[in-house]
């Protein structure tokens, strides 16, 4: 299905996306406000193909040839005549609701606008636009390359064609899709996994066990490859705490709502794998 991707956000997960479509053999354009942030994600993807090329998993000449297909850009107007436009910008609704207004005067007809959101409902995106029916989630799991799953969120007005075009896109990229039919905040994944972390830390901060025993049960009574803290500090903590954030402002369960420790490790920058502090020291 290759054609031409536009991704929005050239951090962890908008420079993941870009890596595994140019790799499946799309050209990518690569945007973001800053050329600084726009040299970190290629700096990024290039490392990550090196290892994939050190480890025998891809061919140089491979790795070259889909390094040749992303350009990076500061100017939005760059992504007009991409078939589909992937946003991966910071989880705030006012951040995505300013990109996904500007798309919608800037792309062609007929292209999707995907979000790559979490958890913040795809209607609430898509209110901002003229064409409601061409805006669905497509939501990644970081690190891109790595993981399997695309959720797939169809928003209040999503249309058929839409969410077919979205599911062939993922599937190009070597990815297994879910389909989320309802839009509701946090989707599944992120419904499911805040609700766990938040427990679990709520259980650790509480004195009722360690942070080691609570993820171990989880791995060894339910089979889970990673317990819900290593996954928190793997994921972000502070993505985290605005993950359910998000779903408890819309929800008001009280089981979404994350938990003072969690906030508290975000104020003192304990953020978790990627600040080398979170549960777990790295």
């Amino acid at each position: 299905m290759a054609g031409k991707l536009a991704v929005i956000g050239a951090g962890l997960m908008g420079s993941g996306i870009a890596q595994v479509s140019a790799q499946a053999g799309w050209d990518v354009v690569l945007r973001d406000v800053t050329d600084a942030a726009l040299t970190r994600g290629t700096d990024g993807i290039r490392a990550s193909y090196e290892k994939f090329v050190a480890k025998g998993r891809m061919e140089a000449a491979d790795a070259e040839a889909a390094l040749g297909r992303i350009t990076t850009t500061t100017d939005l107007d760059a992504v007009a005549d991409a078939d589909i436009v992937v946003e991966a910008v910071f989880e705030k609704i006012e951040i995505k609701h300013e990109i996904f207004r500007s798309l919608d005067k800037i792309v062609k007809d007929g292209a999707v606008l995907a979000s790559n959101t979490s958890a913040l409902p795809i209607t609430k995106i898509a209110a901002v636009t003229e064409r409601p029916e061409a805006v669905v989630g497509v939501h990644f799991f970081s690190p891109v390359p790595m993981m399997q799953l695309v959720e797939l969120v169809r928003g209040h007005k999503t249309g058929d064609g839409t969410l077919a075009a979205a599911r062939s896109f993922a599937e190009s990229v070597g990815k297994t899709c879910i389909v989320v039919n309802r839009d509701v905040a946090g989707f599944v994944t992120t419904r499911l996994i805040s609700a766990l972390v938040v427990e679990a830390a709520k259980l650790h901060e509480s004195g009722v066990a360690t942070a080691e025993d609570i993820d171990l049960a989880c791995k060894l009574g339910f089979g889970h490859a990673m317990g819900p803290l290593a996954t928190a500090d793997l994921t972000g903590v502070d993505i985290l705490v605005n993950a359910t954030s998000n779903i408890y402002a819309e929800t008001q369960d009280e089981k979404f709502a994350p938990p003072e420790l969690m906030r508290r490790m975000v104020d003192a920058g304990d953020l978790g794998r990627k600040s080398g502090q979170g549960f777990y020291t790295y």
